[in-house]
């Protein structure tokens, strides 16, 4: 008997040594901005009622997430879309994929001193992301309000170069993603992401200039998605995390504090 109670003992021991390289009592997640804590809270108390802890670490900018879900140093991430994901692994060598979709983050126009894009002028500066892959997408949306026109491309983001007109002669003004919002004093307008503008105050409902639409894109290359080491793709554990995120739960969340920013992704 003594026998049998130690070799299941070693057996639940292997069940919960599933992925990561350690045990799946705890799972460090890779998040930017306070806003996806909130998101995370219900698959925080659905995972910690299957014995599993999630440990949410809160990463300042873009730049960080990546290397360190490469290092080891988190399990999972979860703060960008496709392209992103993409580009970073194809610049810096990172041995990470995607596992499960999370949402498309509206990425719109705003301003403290103009009310509608229809109220730029001749010369007028208009901050966007420096970042190549945000670059690309704040582009995209800038060619929806029709102040911009794009030249088709292949196969890659579109870059400032990729410009082909521009009437009112708008100056374009690349600065990191998370400065955007608080430089909105000193120019006429910004495209800021989804999570950085709620973390600045601004809804995307009411607050923004020029609104984002689904039907600016011809793939789902922006919408965003949980990520692992391409080694971890198989575990249970990974696909238990997704399983909590992609439920009702979080739909509710984004639905009633995040108006107009996020839109479920999965199906």
């Amino acid at each position: 008997m003594k026998f049998l109670k130690t070799l299941f003992a070693l057996f639940a021991v292997l069940i919960l040594s599933v992925g990561f390289g350690e045990t799946a009592e705890k799972v460090k997640v890779g998040i930017v901005g306070e806003s996806d804590e909130e998101i995370w809270a219900p698959v925080v108390k659905k995972l910690a009622a299957e014995g599993i802890e999630i440990e949410l670490v809160n990463f300042s900018d873009y730049t960080l997430p990546n290397a360190a879900l490469d290092a080891g140093e988190i399990d999972l991430n979860a703060f960008q879309h496709y392209n992103y994901l993409n580009n970073e692994s194809k610049t810096h060598g990172y041995r990470i994929s995607a596992i499960g979709d999370t949402y498309l983050s509206a990425m719109c126009v705003y301003s403290k001193k103009i009310k509608s894009v229809k109220d730029l002028k001749k010369g007028d500066k208009v901050a966007i992301p420096n970042d190549a892959v945000n670059t690309g997408r704040a582009l995209v949306v800038l060619q929806g309000t029709g102040l911009i026109g794009l030249r088709a491309v292949e196969n890659r983001l579109y870059e400032t170069t990729d410009i082909a007109s521009n009437p009112l002669e708008i100056e374009i003004v690349p600065v990191d993603a998370a400065q955007v919002p608080s430089i909105l004093p000193d120019v006429a307008a910004g495209v800021i992401n989804g999570n950085y503008a709620l973390d600045f105050g601004l809804s995307p409902a009411k607050d923004s200039i020029f609104y984002d639409d689904l039907s600016f894109y011809k793939d789902k290359g922006y919408v965003n998605v949980i990520a692992a080491r391409t080694k971890d793709l198989d575990s249970e554990l990974c696909k238990r995390v997704v399983r909590a995120y992609q439920s009702d739960e979080v739909k509710k969340v984004y639905q009633e504090y995040f108006e107009g920013s996020y839109l479920p992704a999965w199906r």
